[in-house]
């Protein structure tokens, strides 16, 4: 079945003569093939590929700066490209145009040790970057599962398993180095730990997922390697159970570092993909750092709290090798949970709300997935009252995929009821751009429009994305 994407305008006509100055400026750089446009065109979103005209591999901001000014001059669309992870269609040609490959810019400019930060191209993996800074003491928390770049977890303000502890890419970007949509270099602020000089352009440029301006080097904060980690497995007879746990632990101010949900059929599905023997009901994976007795500490008094909602004792993984491969595992869920329907296409989506209405929330969507017609499973950074719900669609039924995208809206619209958001950690891309009025209203919406009219007055930068 050919599934539906969301129009973002009639595709743009790219001349030959632009072509031809891209090939003459890139060399063997710049690309044309089918299978490379094809690659460049396609996420692990729902969505059929949707390629762009060419691919252009940057390796320098002034390259960047270079397609920019040539784009912006043709009125070209220009669309970022990073690791390719996104699951919300942020990278898809739907006008047609440039994808810009960065992850050539792989360098890891500057660690300063004692400040804390490092500064990198956009580029750089977050795997890369903590092999790299490995003998500093320090390692970079933001761990969104996928082996993103740091260009687009600042594009997409990406979180993950660690943010229950450490914050996401909004709390720990301090500044950007960023192409503009007229080929301009910018840098939105310093390596001080704070300023209050004229406005954050920072955090504009962090979420704005490749629409106002084309992100080439990042400053982030580094933490020091704690000098204890523990991780524990605890599991419940029920998922309401499991999440009200959750809520009373960080109601009590306990500093897990990680607490994450997976229910009964992530468990199946992460026990087959991965080998591993988890007991299948729903279970809480947790992890605590600190030094030794503040790690006992915490584990002490979390588990107190797990047993008054029925928790079993915990399992425990205290080895470095055991904690890596249980962790390995949970960020394999995704593509575990394909193997629950072999040959089904996921759509994905995620909703976040505060703690206090996340067992709520949880559980009227567990109820409704459960008359579906299609397997589902839910799993979730579930410390920052985050989750994520997978979906497994017959490719072939459209039915499916309406069914699908009816509880979707459903579960957008009960989190932002809940004042919440329709997506804590994947961004809007195509997918969610529906829900952008009922969050922020029209006012906001209409702001949202002058800023990316300021910074971007031909509307070249990832077209179509984001705002309705």
């Amino acid at each position: 079945m050919d599934i539906p994407y969301l129009s973002g305008g009639e595709r743009c006509e790219v001349p030959q003569g632009f072509l031809d100055a891209l090939r003459e400026r890139f060399g063997a750089r710049c690309s044309s093939a089918q299978a490379v446009r094809d690659h460049h065109g396609r996420d692990e979103s729902p969505y059929p590929p949707m390629p762009p005209d060419a691919v252009v591999y940057a390796e320098t901001t002034e390259e960047v700066a270079w397609v920019a000014r040539l784009c912006n001059e043709h009125r070209v669309p220009l669309i970022p490209y990073g690791a390719g992870s996104s699951i919300e269609g942020h990278l898809l040609a739907i006008r047609g145009g440039i994808s810009l490959d960065l992850s050539g810019m792989n360098r890891v400019i500057a660690v300063n040790a004692e400040d804390l930060t490092v500064t990198v191209q956009a580029g750089v993996t977050r795997k890369q970057l903590n092999e790299e800074i490995r003998d500093t003491g320090l390692f970079f928390p933001i761990d969104p599962g996928a082996d993103a770049s740091l260009g687009g977890m600042a594009a997409t303000r990406a979180s993950g398993t660690n943010a229950v502890r450490y914050g996401t890419m909004r709390e720990n970007v301090m500044n950007l180095k960023v192409v503009t949509a007229d080929g301009r270099i910018i840098q939105t602020a310093n390596r001080a730990r704070k300023s209050s000089a004229g406005y954050d352009l920072t955090r504009i440029f962090v979420g704005s997922e490749g629409t106002l301006g084309i992100i080439t080097e990042v400053t982030v904060r580094l933490y020091p390697q704690p000098e204890a980690i523990s991780a524990a497995i605890c599991n419940f007879p029920s998922l309401d159970s499991a999440v009200n746990s959750v809520i009373e632990i960080i109601q009590m101010g306990i500093p897990v570092a990680r607490v994450e949900f997976l229910d009964s059929a992530a468990v199946r599905a992460t026990n087959a993909y991965s080998k591993l023997s988890l007991r299948e009901s729903p279970l809480l994976l947790f992890e605590f750092h600190g030094s030794p007795a503040a790690v006992k500490e915490q584990a002490v008094a979390v588990q107190d709290i797990t047993r008054e909602h029925g928790g079993m004792d915990f399992d425990w993984a205290e080895r470095p090798e055991d904690r890596s491969r249980l962790w390995t595992a949970r960020h394999n869920a995704y593509f575990a949970g394909l193997q629950l329907r072999p040959g089904s296409r996921a759509s994905t989506t995620d909703v976040c709300v505060p703690i206090s209405r996340l067992a709520e929330c949880v559980s009227a969507t567990a109820h409704e997935l459960d008359q579906a017609s299609f397997p589902y499973m839910i799993v979730g950074h579930v410390g920052d009252g985050n989750f994520h719900v997978l979906m497994l669609l017959d490719p072939d039924s459209r039915e499916q995929w309406e069914e699908s995208e009816r509880l979707n809206r459903r579960l957008a619209q009960r989190a932002i009821d809940m004042d919440g958001t329709c997506t804590g950690e994947h961004g809007i891309g195509l997918h969610k751009k529906e829900f952008m009025l009922a969050e922020h209203g029209q006012d906001a919406l209409d702001l949202m429009h002058a800023l990316k009219h300021a910074f971007d007055p031909h509307n070249i930068l990832n077209p179509g994305k984001m705002l309705p």
